[in-house]
């Protein structure tokens, strides 16, 4: 029989049904053939030895998400209602147990600011004459009672920052200590038959808060070639995707990773500013694609963490040996803050476990009763989002494992200044909502995002280019756009506690 000519590969006919190197494929050009007998047995499916790799979903539990059609939101909230001050010091202590007191003009003032901030610099003039007020030495514990008998006067640059007092139980203010950093509250006053009222009075102050949303842009692009390009793996990712084409798995998990995106920018969000040079004009333009002019002063969105640290109330060191006796200081603090009664907490693994050793050792291992109101009641529901609660003083909470913190690719793993967990308030704030022309009842955490009736900016997706039904250029490929523009409102910060190990 004769041989085909030109011979391509290494096929040459053969009289019998038979297996010979002469009449197989030579796939390859070596010595591995397509069509070898002894082939390896090949699993059609991956496995996932990760499980759920998505790490978004915190957000959905715990907040909401409102349209805004502005650059920048703003919002207000309440400032302390009774007079107090921080830092005050005795001037001087005479005899019959008159003094002057000093009341710094950066110091924490109430109603001023709340809890975390910087008071600005200003007058006291919501002290007034006779008014009864509480000195405190936070150092000795030495506490006396006063009545103010001179009205806060001009201090030498012209502030009213200094009051006399006259004590009502001890001989005279030395028995302060010659302290400073004493607490002054106001608890009442005292005023004599037929006499004028009060001179003064204590104006509330607006405090004012303001976050402005971030772009997040991802893209997934593969050629016109490659989309017809069969595999022998069959792929399948967290959101349903499957099939035999491995562009499938690149483009669903670049969805699913910017999925992630559009919440971890929210928890870790940072505001810029000149300390960390990314507002100087020269940086920023070594920056491709950020649009940063020479009036920029700043750039960047304030996230979860950051609007804890600046605002809110840090947990160092948290541990099961000691476990009770921290968390009671929280409560502690919090009663001085909203006493807001069902919180939530999403702690990392080793934390989670530390609540649980530190519940144990409570009532002979119970954990306490809670009434599970933040889910109607209903522990099943509770439990089915994976929540487990218990109940300390009068508050309710609810814990579970946040997933964030245990991702060996986030911030699982690392043990030095790291994230352990993050208490978060159940509460909400009732707004007047322009868009809806009602009043709505929102939580302190939650997220807006740009829309109008033009454009909506929550989450879009686009596919250009003149493969996988999109016609829009000559570019051979396909190329799947994501977008997002959002932002995060953390809202009575003083509320939330961040663990740090």
């Amino acid at each position: 029989m004769g041989n085909l000519t030109p011979v391509f590969g290494s096929i040459v006919p053969s009289q019998q049904q038979q297996i010979l190197n002469s009449n197989y494929l030579n796939f390859t050009g070596g010595a591995n053939d397509f069509a070898q007998q002894y082939l390896p047995e090949v699993y059609e499916a991956e496995v996932e030895r990760y499980g759920n790799r998505t790490l978004s979903g915190f957000l959905r539990m715990v907040g909401a998400e409102m349209p805004m059609t502005s650059d920048q939101v703003i919002w207000s909230e309440q400032n302390r209602l009774h007079v107090s001050y921080t830092g005050c010091s005795v001037v001087s202590a005479g005899a019959a147990a008159i003094g002057i007191i000093q009341v710094p003009t950066t110091a924490n003032v109430s109603p001023v600011a709340g809890a975390g901030q910087t008071a600005p610099v200003q007058t006291i003039g919501v002290i007034n004459l006779n008014d009864t007020v509480v000195i405190m030495n936070p150092t000795t514990g030495v506490t006396i009672k006063a009545l103010v008998s001179v009205a806060p006067a001009a201090a030498g640059g012209g502030t009213n920052t200094r009051f006399s007092v006259v004590a009502f139980s001890v001989a005279n203010l030395d028995t302060l200590g010659g302290a400073a950093n004493l607490k002054v509250f106001v608890y009442g006053s005292i005023f004599a038959k037929g006499t004028v009222g009060s001179t003064a009075a204590a104006q509330p102050q607006f405090t004012q808060f303001s976050n402005q949303p971030i772009i997040i842009k991802d893209r997934y692009q593969i050629s016109g070639s490659d989309t017809a390009q069969i595999g022998w793996v069959e792929v399948a990712t967290e959101d349903g995707t499957s099939g035999y084409l491995w562009y499938l798995k690149s483009e669903s998990e670049t969805r699913l990773r910017f999925d992630d995106y559009l919440e971890m920018a929210m928890i870790e969000g940072e505001l810029a500013n000149a300390n960390g040079q990314f507002a100087v004009q020269a940086a920023a333009g070594n920056i491709a694609g950020t649009g940063f002019g020479a009036a920029t002063a700043a750039h960047g969105s304030e996230g979860l963490f950051a609007a804890i640290q600046a605002r809110g109330n840090i947990m160092q060191g948290f541990s099961a040996s000691t476990g009770i006796s921290d968390f009671d200081q929280i409560l502690k603090n919090l009663d001085t803050q909203g006493a807001i009664e069902e919180n939530m907490l999403f702690l990392n693994r080793s934390t989670d476990l530390g609540f649980d050793d530190m519940l144990s050792q409570i009532s002979g291992g119970s954990q306490g009763g809670t009434a599970y109101g933040l889910f109607e009641n209903s522990q099943e529901m509770a439990l089915n989002l994976g929540f487990s609660g218990f109940r300390r003083g009068s508050y309710d909470f609810y814990k579970t494992s946040w997933k964030y913190l245990n991702d060996a690719s986030t911030r699982g793993g690392v043990q030095v200044n790291n994230i352990d967990g993050v208490l978060i308030p159940a509460g909400t704030s009732t707004v007047y909502d322009q868009m809806l022309g009602s009043n709505i009842r929102r939580p302190f955490l939650h997220v807006r995002y740009r829309a109008s009736e033009a454009d909506d900016r929550r989450y879009k997706q686009w596919i250009t280019g003149s493969v996988g039904g999109a016609y829009t250029s000559s570019l051979d490929a396909m190329q799947v756009h994501f977008l997002s523009e959002r932002c995060l409102v953390t809202q009575a910060a003083n509320n939330f506690v961040l663990f740090q190990a």
